[in-house]
């Protein structure tokens, strides 16, 4: 594909439960069978030279989810962060996670920080997942820290500007994603990236995540492709058609 890619593409992955219902399974192996989505996205973003896929794993929300299917998510989770390390360090991959990541259980949580520490000196695709993450939280976090600052004397409140926001978030070097894709079909944010998508193309496909693969990954940065984006302002077509010229 020639096409330039977006240099972050961050994903709501949904669908899961759907697809095992859809074949009289149990929900719990719609979660199982989007691992193979997770892989073959990644490697394709690696493939593409993306700089970071951000992928919507588990939400603040989820944890109203019924006891039984949290502890099998969670045990899916640790197998994907051990199993999966053989193919970031393939691919030259970095691993990251942003969210409440102390809501995760200790087991979690340590097998998150050596699959983080060990794919730290890669170079390629950084792989964030948004683990126990709502854009709500993450802003209600920032605006704590913030507050903090203030009440100690280390910041007046007329410093407070959007940078100093984007400094508390949970990843501040994040660059805002370009392209943000819902499976699906679902036409809502789902509490996503509320402060970083403000600018980011919205992409929705009908596919159900266990099924959604490269092509349907391709299709999503062609259509990306043919957008003109403003970022709030107007395009200059005399420009712009003197670029494409």
């Amino acid at each position: 594909m020639t096409a330039a890619c977006p240099r972050h593409i961050a994903i709501i992955m949904d669908g899961n439960g759907r697809w095992a219902e859809a074949r009289g399974m149990r929900r719990v192996k719609g979660h199982e069978a989007g691992i193979d989505s997770v892989r073959a996205i990644s490697e394709e973003c690696a493939r593409l030279g993306v700089e970071q896929l951000t992928l919507y794993a588990f939400s603040e929300e989820n944890w109203r989810r019924p006891r039984l299917e949290i502890e099998f998510l969670m045990r899916m989770l640790k197998r994907f962060l051990v199993k999966e390390r053989e193919t970031l360090m393939r691919n030259d991959m970095r691993f990251g996670a942003i969210g409440r990541i102390d809501r995760l259980p200790k087991d979690v949580r340590k097998e998150l920080d050596k699959t983080i520490q060990l794919t730290a000196g890669n170079k390629g695709t950084l792989l964030c997942l948004a683990l126990s993450y709502g854009g709500r939280a993450e802003l209600s976090d920032a605006m704590r820290v913030l507050a903090e600052k203030v009440q100690a004397g280390e910041l007046k409140p007329d410093q407070i500007d959007e940078a100093a926001i984007a400094a508390e978030l949970y990843q501040p070097n994040m660059p805002d994603p370009d392209l943000v894709i819902r499976t699906a079909g679902e036409m809502r944010l789902s509490n996503f990236l509320l402060w970083q998508i403000s600018y980011a193309e919205l992409y929705v496909t009908e596919t159900l995540w266990p099924d959604f693969r490269e092509v349907h990954l391709q299709a999503a940065i062609q259509d990306y492709n043919g957008r003109e984006r403003r970022f709030g302002g107007l395009v200059d077509r005399a420009k712009s058609q003197s670029a494409a010229s």
